[in-house]
């Protein structure tokens, strides 16, 4: 389960603000990258907390307010479906992830970043940090900002299934499920799909 001990070990080598950071929907073939920053009363307890994907949609809704009530600072930030395409999916991660850290108010010194990357060929994370693999279930900070980017990423495709029903984004979120692809190939690509991350589906379709 998360704990406190990477915030502890960032305090004691001086840093006073320090936020955990994590993305929603780097697999996706529609919609955004989201990516949320957080930082918490110190030694702060929210009950059920875990790594987004361990936590049932009802409590992930229920942490998603109280992050945001008891928090010092939180941020949540997006990288487009157009921006994912231009740059690529590690840009863009790295771009969102920034995004949200400069978003925090009072700022962070120190970011604890989930994952194993930092830095893309054209963006990086330039707030000092550290990276943690499986960070969102051993950080308390990175499990919060996981919470915030895969509620705000979810809720938004939820909005993006009422400007385009026929996706049934609400039901699948983009991800690549059978449901999604067969929509695919009755409605063919809406605008917020990431046209890169279809050149299998294109090529199956025109093989």
């Amino acid at each position: 389960m998360p704990n406190w001990e990477y915030e502890e070990r960032a305090a004691a080598a001086g840093y006073t603000a320090v936020c955990g950071v994590d993305e929603a929907g780097a697999g996706p073939l529609a919609g955004p990258v989201y990516a949320g920053a957080v930082i918490l009363p110190f030694g702060l307890e929210l009950p059920y907390l875990n790594d987004s994907k361990q936590v049932t949609p009802k409590r992930r809704d229920g942490l998603f307010d109280l992050i945001r009530e008891k928090a010092i600072a939180w941020s949540v930030a997006s990288v487009s479906a157009e921006e994912i395409d231009e740059m690529d999916i590690l840009n863009a991660r790295m771009l969102a992830m920034q995004r949200a850290i400069d978003g925090l108010v009072p700022p962070a010194d120190y970011a604890l970043i989930d994952g194993n990357r930092d830095h893309g060929s054209r963006c990086a994370v330039v707030t000092a940090h550290e990276t943690i693999v499986k960070g969102d279930s051993r950080s308390t900070s990175i499990a919060a900002a996981s919470i915030l980017a895969k509620v705000s990423r979810d809720r938004h495709m939820e909005k993006l299934a009422e400007e385009y029903p026929q996706y049934l984004f609400d039901q699948h979120k983009g991800y690549g499920t059978k449901l999604h692809y067969a929509m695919l190939d009755q409605y063919e690509p809406s605008p917020v799909h990431r046209k890169t991350f279809l050149t299998k589906w294109e090529a199956r379709r025109h093989g």
